[in-house]
């Protein structure tokens, strides 16, 4: 037997390193493993302490995941010759992967060129 918090914070890290996730997506696949929500509060307290801790002023470890995200993905965005139409699909990719929609607005504006003040939908 596996003791859980040893697995959720496991899967977490892995999550973090190899396919990142925002924090909803995170709380539901521990909810999906069988974690139990004080659990998995904790694992993911754990998470922003850490990343707080260790990670410069203001950004969050979802931010940081985030931006990791659309830079994994930096070439097939690139195709897409219309600045708003890129980051409109940046910002549905974050989504997809469970980041909220003020992470996926500020890392959008944060890791593609064109105008900052334009907002993807």
């Amino acid at each position: 037997m596996l003791d859980d918090e040893s697995f959720g914070r496991a899967w977490v890290e892995s999550r973090d390193r190899a396919h990142p996730r925002g924090e909803r997506a995170l709380r539901r696949e521990l909810q999906l493993k069988g974690l139990d929500r004080e659990l998995i509060d904790g694992v993911l307290g754990d998470r922003r302490d850490a990343a707080n801790a260790s990670g410069e002023e203001g950004a969050t470890v979802d931010l940081e995941a985030a931006v990791r995200l659309i830079a994994k993905n930096a070439r097939a965005l690139e195709r897409v010759a219309d600045p708003r139409a890129r980051r409109q699909r940046a910002y549905a990719l974050l989504a997809r992967h469970g980041f909220d929609p003020e992470t996926c607005r500020e890392a959008a504006n944060r890791s593609l060129d064109g105008d900052p003040d334009t907002e993807a939908e």
